[in-house]
């Protein structure tokens, strides 16, 4: 039965912090907002710092809505089309809708060259040691 599929109980879960998550936005919005009126209202007031930490925690949790909206298309075979952000099987090299190319060696590539890079960077950091 599909009810019990682990996938879809995994999609429910991320679903629900997705969900959790824009509840949290919700009340950090209402927070930037009570403060920025507060400094509005007394020029003696300087909220800018407590706004500013707000605003950062809305943007990671921006960002970790976007993470598990990928994770969710994931789940269910799909990834998205980094140029026209159209959804695509897990299998495809190009994108169905704009032709893009999808990266598929980069994160490979990518894990070797620190490996590569570190031993030549030793050497240099004892060099300045002394």
């Amino acid at each position: 039965m599909a009810f019990f599929d682990p996938k879809n109980k995994t999609i429910t879960t991320y679903e629900k912090s997705i969900s959790d998550k824009n509840a949290s936005i919700n009340r950090y919005y209402d927070e930037i907002g009570r403060l920025y009126y507060g400094q509005y209202k007394d020029m003696n007031v300087d909220n800018t710092k407590d706004i500013n930490t707000r605003c950062e925690a809305v943007t990671r949790l921006i960002k970790e809505i976007e993470d598990l909206k990928l994770k969710i298309l994931f789940e269910k075979g799909l990834k998205l089309c980094p140029s026209c952000k159209t959804e695509n099987q897990l299998e495809y090299t190009f994108c169905y809708k704009c032709g893009s190319r999808f990266d598929i060696e980069q994160p490979a590539a990518e894990a070797e060259k620190p490996a590569e890079e570190a031993p030549a960077a030793a050497p240099a950091e004892e060099a300045k040691e002394e």
